[in-house]
């Protein structure tokens, strides 16, 4: 920095400003300082700067498995935001194991992170919770239900009005046996089976779906839907609780020799390029994984920049109908005898 004071021919202080980006410097002190530090080549101490500001610009995301397209699509529309925010972010991934998202949490705190957005793989994991709780940093959650005393904010999909509009949907084809394929007992699995509920609800039908709870994978797609047909009276339609299920759902029923959206109705939760690509293509229950990202992002920069008390955002889903998902074969039969009967 000396060198560089001595060839711009001002103070260390005024290169200390220029550099730090403060509102109290001239243009022309700027352009000189500028100048001088592209002569030199001269790159700042990154983390020098931090520790005297005590912000190090960085945030730590933790996610589940960035394997998972979806992740990957929310941390993306997260980074973008920081980015554009002057800020970098720390990417760790556990796996879908609890222990390392708390091992996360501390490594990513030692690294002085400036806030921490964070897709945990259990909501109750105590060892978790409690790296959390000893935070002296803003935390954003995504799609998870925590403690109150946490003190997080939260981004949150509207997972229930989806599956209710896609399960009404079924229902009103015909369907009065739906299956449904979920993951661990985390927060977007029950608002799924709680809006599958209510589509039987509103139509004063009886409670006749059933749950195949596991992990996000595409094994336990197959072992779910497996376990799902495998009844004197299976399902008709199956809801798949997102797209690594799904790939497990589509193998189960090739498997089995069942034509999707001719001997089994099926619907998916997310968007992969495979459900357009598919024959027939696959009804999803659609969000903005990127906007979710993005807005987390937001939250945690409003709570570093202006204290702000944390809060909650809910995002939509939309129910996306596409040829997977049609009348069973029983209640087509019915549709063609009764037209046929109709006759001229």
């Amino acid at each position: 920095m000396s060198e560089v004071a001595e060839r711009a021919g001002v103070a260390m202080s005024s290169v200390s400003r220029v550099l730090s980006d403060h509102p109290d410097v001239s243009d022309e002190m700027r352009a000189r300082v500028m100048a001088a530090v592209e002569e030199l080549g001269y790159k700042p101490n990154l983390l020098a700067q931090s520790l005297r500001r005590r912000e190090t610009m960085s945030v730590g995301f933790i996610v589940g498995d960035i394997g998972n397209p979806l992740l990957a699509q929310i941390a993306k529309g997260a980074e973008s935001t920081l980015r554009e925010a002057g800020y970098s972010m720390l990417l760790t991934n556990s796996d879908g194991d609890p222990d390392l998202d708390a091992a996360h949490v501390r490594l990513l705190e030692q690294r002085r992170a400036d806030g921490l957005i964070v897709s945990l793989a259990r909501e109750g994991h105590e060892a978790t919770l409690s790296a959390l709780r000893g935070l002296d940093i803003p935390v954003v959650v995504i799609d998870r239900s925590v403690p109150a005393d946490l003190r997080a904010s939260a981004v949150l999909s509207d997972h229930r009005s989806g599956v209710a509009a896609a399960g009404g949907r079924l229902l009103d084809l015909g369907h009065t046996r739906i299956g449904l394929v979920v993951g661990q007992p985390l927060r977007p699995s029950r608002e799924r089976q709680r809006g599958l509920a209510d589509a039987f609800a509103e139509r004063g039908l009886p409670q006749t779906f059933t749950i195949a709870e596991g992990t996000l994978s595409e094994e336990h797609g197959r072992a779910g839907t497996r376990a799902l047909l495998d009844v004197p009276e299976p399902p008709t339609a199956i809801i798949a609780g997102g797209n690594q299920i799904l790939i497990g759902t589509l193998r189960e029923l090739a498997a089995r020799g069942l034509r999707v959206g001719e001997d089994i109705s099926v619907v998916s939760c997310d968007d992969i390029p495979l459900t357009e690509l598919h024959a027939p293509p696959i009804a999803v229950i659609l969000r903005d994984n990127a906007l979710l990202g993005s807005t987390a992002a937001e939250l945690l920069l409003r709570r570093i920049r202006e204290d702000d008390e944390p809060g909650e955002v809910v995002l939509p889903t939309t129910y996306v109908h596409r040829p997977s998902a049609a009348a069973p074969n029983g209640a087509r039969a019915e549709q063609a005898s009764a037209e046929g009967a109709v006759g001229p």
